[in-house]
């Protein structure tokens, strides 16, 4: 610029002394508008400078952004192939626990139609027990106890006082108990005998257990003649330590004094199905 400045006052300092004053004042201006151009020309260089250097900046900081991208696409990348073992993973882990419902909906429904043929069953026996053996007499109970039936009767419809030997009308009930259970093959029948607590010996029976049983076997022996298998049949006695009330009057006494028969029906695949599934079932959770 300084150059260019010594250049000017020189050329105008020999043409002053070579030109007129008019053409002097003519090369002034047009080295006044010369300059004007030149500074203009310069501040646009800044300017263009300036700019320069912001787009050199702007392009950095746009490449390291580009960079942080990529970085992070990659980091994307690689989580996305962990996120699809991680799916495909669950999926199988999903897959598997809908198996398992599946296996054990099928296990409690088969759970389910056994004890609902249990039932059925039940329930059968109870209506062929009441319409063989009737309901009209108040020493006659027939009904469910823990998902098995029994028909329970008075002693004084089975045995005179302090006898074991059956009455007529005794043989009357037996052949209809009997006629039930010669109905189904595949049933038990357990007689169990029940008394009152008032001390009992005579002849060679030695207390109520001896009593209660003697009573048990004396109707098993009146089902067998009645056609009943002898395999079929069980004997039991509980003497007077199960009552059903308190042993303080003769009513109540009397109420005490009875003999079960229980009819059981051979299930016994339904039970070990059952047991089977629980274990099962128990085992997995």
């Amino acid at each position: 610029m300084k150059k260019i400045l010594l250049l000017s006052a020189s050329v105008l300092l020999l043409l002053s002394s070579c030109v007129s004053k008019k053409e002097f004042a003519a090369l002034e201006a047009k080295q006044q508008e010369t300059q004007d151009l030149l500074n203009t020309a310069t501040v646009k260089l800044n300017a263009c400078l300036a700019d320069e250097a912001a787009a050199t900046a702007r392009i950095k900081e746009l490449q390291e952004r580009i960079a942080d991208m990529k970085a992070n696409n990659q980091a994307l990348i690689e989580s996305t192939k962990d996120m699809t073992v991680l799916t495909t993973q669950g999926a199988k882990n999903l897959e598997k626990s809908l198996e398992s419902i599946k296996e054990k909906e099928l296990k409690i429904s088969r759970l389910q139609d056994a004890l609902t043929k249990k039932d059925s069953v039940t329930l059968a026996l109870v209506t062929s027990l009441k319409k063989e053996v009737g309901l009209n007499d108040e020493d006659i109970e027939i009904n469910v106890e823990k998902s098995v039936v029994f028909i329970s009767l008075s002693d004084k419809l089975l045995f005179q006082s302090g006898s074991y030997n059956i009455t007529s009308r005794a043989n009357e009930i037996l052949g209809k108990v009997a006629t039930v259970i010669n109905g189904k093959p595949n049933f038990e029948a357990m007689v169990e005998g029940h008394t009152d607590n008032v001390p009992y010996s005579k002849g060679v029976l030695i207390d109520n257990w001896d009593l209660s049983v003697k009573r048990s076997t004396a109707i098993v022996r009146a089902l067998q003649n009645l056609g009943v298998k002898p395999e079929q049949l069980i004997a039991a006695g509980r003497g007077d330590h199960l009552p059903l009330v308190s042993n303080d009057t003769p009513e109540n006494r009397a109420i005490n004094r009875r003999t079960k028969i229980y009819i059981l029906p051979k299930i016994d695949q339904f039970y070990e199905m059952i047991e089977t599934e629980m274990q099962n079932l128990s085992q997995e959770n």
